[in-house]
């Protein structure tokens, strides 16, 4: 799925401040849409736009009834009448806040805005987007005075840095949406409340997903098989995971036979890829279309890499059939032994 801002345009805005609801910080609403001026529409677009990544996109969901859902009942009635934004807006304020429960959550400014030609497979569809900013850099201003300079600081928002955001498409309604979404400032367990709690949303089930969680069900089976040989059998079976993900499309069976190809290990494989679909609540299609980008951002990283004592990294790339791992009586060592014919 394609998805181009370059076109967008911002239509309105609604500003207000949310604070921390255990901190009982309470929430700020303004009193009428934000007026905003043309040069500073821009500055906030690229504020707004940048860090988003439009590869990894999800959809609204809820367990009993989507309509359920908080976010988006109330960004539907937006799209249908634009008029209720700010309504709409106090609402989703409001909703954030209850879900403000952590300790660590920051009070900050939180916008709905919405916008207008924003182009997904070349077609036009308007847009919401919900932004919080929660982290405040220190400027330096520095003036002209008499014949001589004079420095002040200031504290503001780093427009090079959108600390929560998300979109809404308007597309695919009944499906939860089309909905891509940024958290650039909280990696524990506190940063659940935007995502989960707030817009309570899950990968969107399309080729660049699939092809993501095939590759992290293959990380986490082969990190818990049993390291007889040591690392050198499970940075095979990640190579070849990669290299069968790097085809066009993925059928489990003959991607199982592929990688793993021991009867027993397949079997396993199939059975684990249920398991591992059931605890994380996803469905990995048993074919599926690839998705080369997926590939790219989850590196197998430290699964084919043998970190040796301090001393050595060997990273395997392939060629397992030229790596003997062994123990050296004398020293009561393990040693490697890597064949080749050329040094580079």
């Amino acid at each position: 799925m394609k998805v181009s801002y370059l076109d967008i345009k911002v239509e309105s805005i609604c500003l207000h401040k949310v604070g921390n609801k255990i901190a009982d910080e309470g929430i700020k609403l303004s009193k009428k849409h934000l007026i905003v001026q043309d040069d500073i529409k821009n500055i906030l677009l690229k504020y707004f736009m940048n860090s988003f990544r439009f590869n990894e996109l999800y959809t609204f969901y809820h367990d009993c009834d989507l309509s359920l859902n908080e976010v988006y009942y109330y960004c539907s009635k937006i799209f249908v009448t634009k008029e209720c934004m700010y309504e709409q807006s106090i609402n989703l304020a409001k909703h954030l806040y209850n879900n403000s429960t952590h300790p660590k959550i920051k009070m900050g400014e939180f916008y709905v805005v919405y916008f207008k030609d924003c182009v997904i497979d070349e077609q036009f569809v308007d847009a919401i987007g919900l932004f919080k900013s929660e982290n405040k850099d220190t400027f330096l201003k520095i003036y002209p005075k008499d014949d001589d300079f004079e420095i002040e600081s200031e504290t503001g928002i780093n427009i090079n840095r959108l600390d929560k955001g998300c979109l809404i498409f308007n597309t695919q309604k009944e499906n939860g949406y089309i909905v891509a979404v940024v958290d650039n400032t909280n990696k524990g367990t506190e940063a659940q409340y935007w995502i989960n709690d707030f817009l309570h949303v899950r990968q969107r089930k399309d080729n660049f997903n699939q092809t993501q969680n095939m590759l992290s069900l293959c990380k986490s089976f082969v990190s818990q098989l049993p390291g007889e040989n040591g690392k050198v059998e499970k940075a095979t079976y990640m190579n070849r995971s990669v290299e069968a993900l790097k085809e066009e499309s993925v059928n489990i069976n003959t991607f199982a036979e592929r990688v793993f190809e021991t009867p027993k290990l397949v079997s396993e494989f199939k059975q684990y890829k249920k398991n591992y679909q059931r605890e994380r609540d996803i469905e990995i299609d048993d074919t599926f279309e690839t998705e080369s980008a997926a590939i790219k951002r989850r590196a197998t990283g430290t699964m084919t890499t043998i970190k040796l004592d301090r001393n050595f990294d060997i990273n395997i790339h392939g060629g397992e059939q030229y790596i003997v791992r062994g123990y050296d009586e004398e020293r009561k060592m393990y040693y490697y032994q890597l064949f080749f014919k050329e040094e580079k």
